[in-house]
């Protein structure tokens, strides 16, 4: 009897062991792009980038599992016509003097065996929360030889409803209400 108790003790400590802590990484935001692109009347597409981006990531490789918090100065939008730019910031479309930041935080990764898939979360903007899910087109980890540490990341993209976060904009005439959203990551392991 204690012979088995012993057993299961170190079958449980083993266990323990296989499922390390989540590694910390911090997005490293010269390898970071955040974009947006919205059809402009069936004639062309708005593409327009944010400039100043944050966040961390917490990823446990074994525990396919983790956490993504990004946040995105919306006066850093760049669409690279100052005039336009103003108009993003108004009240009309993002309020960037009232809500300052959007921010997206997961709550679930999402695997296909070894493939991430999918990341789910809350994306907060215009000072609403409403949840989506951020495909994965790529994603990876490689050890780099210029910072001599892990780096992870990947290609996401999602499909939002503007209209649900209160930008509205633009609809009555045509504009649609559908917005791509476009996120290259990189994150280094600290």
């Amino acid at each position: 009897m204690r012979s088995t108790l012993i057993a299961l003790a170190a079958t449980g400590l083993l266990a323990t062991a296989a499922h390390a802590a989540p590694a910390a990484y911090a997005i490293d935001p010269t390898h970071t792009f955040a974009t947006f692109e919205i059809d402009h009347f069936g004639a062309s597409t708005n593409r327009v980038r944010f400039d100043k981006k944050s966040g961390t990531v917490q990823f446990d490789k074994a525990g396919k599992s983790g956490k993504v918090e990004v946040a995105l100065d919306m006066n850093s939008v760049n669409s690279g016509t100052a005039a336009f730019d103003k108009h993003l910031k108004s009240a009309e479309i993002f309020n960037a003097e009232k809500f300052p930041e959007a921010k997206f935080v997961s709550d679930k990764f999402v695997f296909d065996g070894d493939k991430l898939k999918e990341v789910t979360g809350q994306l907060t903007l215009n000072g609403q929360t409403h949840p989506i899910t951020i495909k994965s087109n790529k994603f990876t980890c490689y050890d780099s030889p210029m910072l001599k540490r892990e780096v992870c990341g990947g290609d996401f993209e999602a499909t939002i409803d503007r209209t649900q976060w209160g930008v509205n904009y633009g609809v009555d005439w045509g504009f649609p209400k559908n917005v791509r959203l476009v996120l290259q990551m990189e994150a280094v392991k600290q």
